[in-house]
């Protein structure tokens, strides 16, 4: 799986993500992780941080912002960046970002990341708000994805 340049200096693919999970047993450690999984990120230009960009139904102050590139019969592909104020989301956006960006849109639409916030045990260890925080992250992400996918839009570089 392709990783956006943006996300890490040493790529981390979601598989990586999930087999670190599986030897961290204590919750605690898993906490951490994902706040690691956080300060990994490459910071978000300020250029970036806009009301346009800022994710609706985030308790904490969430952007992400959406590249789309041509990439012949696949379709387009989408990159992302994040940045949250809040280090646990930086963490919860890592994760999204290993998960989505890099890919075509068909193949963001087709990935349940619900499915895998239930297996990384994620949702029963994080406030409800969280919870519903990055349901709305998905949820901003499948959107930009049927974005690119109307026909034209696929040369249009930056989303928002």
């Amino acid at each position: 799986m392709e990783v956006s340049q943006a996300f890490w200096a040493v790529a981390m693919t979601i598989d990586e993500i999930i087999d670190n999970f599986a030897v961290l047993d204590d919750w605690d450690d898993r906490y951490r992780y994902v706040i690691e999984l956080g300060r990994g990120l490459t910071p978000l230009p300020e250029a970036d941080r806009t009301e346009v960009n800022k994710v609706q139904g985030c308790v904490s102050q969430v952007w992400l912002s959406t590249t789309a590139r041509p990439n012949g019969p696949t379709g387009p592909v989408l990159d992302f960046v994040g940045d949250s104020d809040a280090h646990i989301v930086r963490g919860l956006i890592a994760i999204l970002i290993s998960l989505y960006s890099g890919r075509p849109a068909q193949e963001i639409l087709e990935t349940d990341a619900i499915a895998l916030f239930e297996r990384l045990a994620l949702r029963e260890h994080l406030t409800p708000q969280r919870s519903n925080g990055f349901r709305a992250m998905v949820e901003r992400i499948k959107a930009d994805a049927r974005r690119a996918l109307v026909p034209g839009s696929e040369t249009v570089s930056l989303w928002r």
